[in-house]
């Protein structure tokens, strides 16, 4: 009689493995986490005074290098804020206020960190530097040093130069006073919002829950998250520049993702419990099994938040390197600290009752949706549709001191301006002519000519100041600045209607026969540029998102359709948010209730880092479903039950995190700044339908109408996807 075969266990994956460890280890384990979280939080307490602010500007642009070379080579460049000075009595021009108006630029000159002052006074009465009526003049100055130094050293100077003296009123504005406001007041609002979405957070998991410890177990790892990742930014920010507002991002990014994976995992956990399992294996399954979801979640989001370092520019960068940081440190907390802890408390984490995979409110909804898919499906896909209609108008702009509310000081200096001023000092373009030798003649010629273009107020040269074609003022000291015969630079001052259009303005600037070949720089040009140099990377940044993730979920499910629809999906869910910030914040509906001023067009940079995010935190939900889903289906082989019984499973779980995250996002909708009310807005409104229409509605409507091609790849991918084995 021949012996039986003898079979070899299967060696348990490297997250069964990790979750035993744990088990086994428990007590190590969390001392370990906790000595981890006490130096991290010293170390995250002083990370705020260690972020960094940044400029709209483009390295290695053109306007850049015409700045670069402006400072190299003449000795200025572009001013940074100004002050607005408004006569008492009289006009700008009357003795007292001459006098104290000099004065004050004397004493600004002497300031550390101011390298060149100019004013109305001593830019030989510039027309361009006083008000239409005369009453105010403009004082304008260049900062030495990096943004943050500038912006440091204006913190001290804005309080100090803002005055009210019996000759003159002295007000501080110009684009880096606002937006030192808008990083102060961003700094305010993560304070604030730490102060809300920690108790908030806490009563919604109580909530789903219905126990203390639970809901508190499950916090403790959103804070674990955000506090170590901000002690990673430290260590960042000593090695490169990063944002103040990555500590935004990491705050919400970092309550919400480890909030939500930690919630896989203890669902998990209870999961095995009711079947039976002791407690280390209990925790050893849930590891093993949601484990994979959260490792592959974490993966889709690290790579959406990561393709941001395609963008040349460190402010978007910092997203990256707080994203991928809230990521590692979610994952670490979900299959580390947390199994620890689990481990500890064992069965009282289980619920009163038992949830089942075959019966409740779910299953029975997804039974009735694929029973009639077009029922369902069409209506949700017209709602979908409908509220991504308005991103078909979506209109990109210049930022401008509108993200700040009324009542700011910056933005009330920039509203006085564009009601007194015909023209925009602040913003002149600089064209920069690339000649050793430019003759007199040539020069008055060109500024004549750059004069006559339809948008412009004033061009300063050399050779004095011209309008309309004509030498209006003749060269004072102030045309010392554009340097002696030969090399040369011209300010062209626009006017305050001309830069609604910045591109076309500066088109048209380029477009006029020059003595030699020319580069543009300037405020505007910056932000052209800079806008520009983001939109050009955007299609390759697109495309390695889908790409990477296209292959991510092909590696978990074995499946090439899945992919494909959960991307196209994803696409739906974007297109909800960019029809939601059109909506609000480009037309201005809901203006009055949030708080903020809309001016017609969008900034790009906030739209594309929501696109990163909202990708990666859609695509965490489509993972969850989709590992249960595919998980029903390899024991049963039926894609009808297998979507019910893994919409059971997940429905009520991606909901509550959903429900989560989009608190965490919406706390900021209560900020004064124009940024990151469309952060809160933007996202929580993804997130929430994503929740809903596209993951509990148009995934199993679409999975039911696929049937089992759901499952299909070529035979040479399956072998490969079998070889790989990520199924485990």
């Amino acid at each position: 009689m021949a012996a039986p075969p003898v079979t070899t266990p299967a060696r348990p994956s490297p997250l069964a493995r990790l979750g035993r460890t744990v088990a086994r280890h428990s007590g190590r384990v969390l001392l370990l986490a906790t000595a981890v979280a006490l130096a991290a939080l010293f170390l995250a307490a002083g990370v705020l005074d260690r972020l960094q602010l940044s400029r709209f500007e483009s390295p290695g642009s053109e306007s850049h290098q015409v700045e670069q070379s402006l400072e190299e080579g003449f000795g200025t460049g572009k001013h940074h804020f100004l002050l607005l000075v408004t006569a008492q009595r009289g006009t700008v021009d009357s003795p007292e206020v001459v006098e104290a108006a000099t004065g004050l630029e004397r004493e600004l000159a002497a300031r550390d960190g101011v390298v060149e002052t100019a004013s109305y006074w001593s830019r030989d009465g510039s027309p361009a530097m006083r008000s239409d009526d005369a009453t105010q003049a403009l004082v304008t100055v260049r900062m030495s040093g990096s943004v943050t130094e500038a912006r440091t050293a204006l913190a001290d100077i804005s309080p100090d130069f803002t005055r009210n003296d019996d000759a003159i009123r002295v007000e501080v504005g110009g684009g880096d006073e606002i937006f030192r406001q808008a990083a102060a007041q961003a700094q305010s609002d993560f304070v604030r919002a730490e102060i809300i979405i920690l108790p908030l957070v806490f009563a919604l998991l109580l909530l789903l829950y219905r126990r203390v410890s639970v809901a508190a177990l499950t916090l403790a790892m959103g804070v674990y998250s955000v506090v170590t990742t901000l002690a990673l930014l430290r260590g960042v920010a000593a090695l490169t520049e990063v944002s103040t507002f990555a500590a935004n991002l990491t705050l919400v990014m970092g309550i919400g993702l480890g909030v939500d994976y930690g919630l896989f995992v203890i669902t998990r956990f209870r999961e095995e419990l009711a079947r039976g399992h002791g407690v280390p294996e209990a925790v050893e399954l849930a590891v093993a099994r949601a484990g994979r979801t959260v490792v592959f979640s974490g993966l889709t989001v690290a790579i959406a938040l990561s393709c941001l370092m395609l963008f040349p520019f460190p402010f978007l960068q910092s997203f990256a390197y707080a994203g991928v940081g809230v990521v590692l440190t979610s994952v670490v907390a979900a299959l580390v600290v947390l199994p620890a802890a689990l481990a500890r408390v064992g069965h009282r984490v289980r619920p009163r009752s038992e949830p089942r995979a075959d019966r409740g409110w779910w299953h029975a909804t997804a039974l009735r949706m694929t029973r009639r898919p077009l029922l369902y499906g069409v209506p949700a896909l017209g709602l979908v549709l409908l509220l991504a209609l308005p991103a078909l108008g979506i209109n990109f702009g210049l930022p401008d001191a509108r993200v700040l509310p009324e009542g700011h000081s910056s933005r009330d200096v920039q509203e006085q301006i564009e009601a007194g001023f015909s023209q925009e000092e602040m913003d002149a373009v600089h064209v920069l002519v690339d000649s050793t030798d430019t003759a007199t003649e040539e020069v008055d010629a060109y500024a004549a000519a750059l004069s006559r273009v339809s948008g412009v107020a004033q061009v300063d040269a050399r050779t004095g100041t011209y309008q309309d074609g004509r030498l209006t003022i003749t060269p004072g000291d102030a045309a010392e600045r554009f340097g002696p015969e030969g090399a040369t630079w011209f300010s062209v001052v626009p006017a305050s209607t001309a830069l609604e259009d910045a591109s076309g303005f500066i088109d048209l600037l380029r477009d006029v026969p020059a003595p030699a070949d020319t580069a543009i720089g300037g405020y505007p040009a910056d932000l052209t540029d800079f806008g520009d140099a983001l939109l050009e990377r955007v299609p390759l940044v697109v495309g390695m998102i889908l790409a990477v993730t296209f292959v991510l979920l092909f590696l978990m499910t074995g499946s090439l359709l899945l992919p494909l629809k959960a991307i196209l999906l994803n696409v739906l869910s974007l297109a909800v948010m960019f029809g939601v910030i059109v909506w609000v914040f480009q037309e201005g509906h809901l203006s009055g209730v949030l708080g903020f001023t809309a001016n017609g067009t969008l900034e790009v940079t906030f739209p594309i880092l929501m696109f990163c995010v909202a990708f990666g935190l859609s695509m965490d939900y489509e993972v969850f479903m989709l590992a249960r889903i595919k998980e029903e289906y390899d024991l049963t082989g039926d894609t009808t039950s297998a979507v019910a019984a893994g919409l059971q499973r997940s429905g009520p779980l991606v909901t509550a995190a959903a429900v989560v995250l989009a608190a965490s996002f919406a706390v900021y909708a209560t900020s004064s700044v124009l940024y990151l009310i469309m952060l809160a807005v933007g996202m929580a409104a993804v997130i929430l339908v994503d929740a809903t229409l596209i993951r509990g509605v148009l995934v199993p409507v679409t999975m039911r109408l696929a049937g089992r091609a759901n499952w299909w790849a070529p035979a040479p991918l399956r072998r490969m996807h079998a070889r790989l084995g990520l199924s485990h």
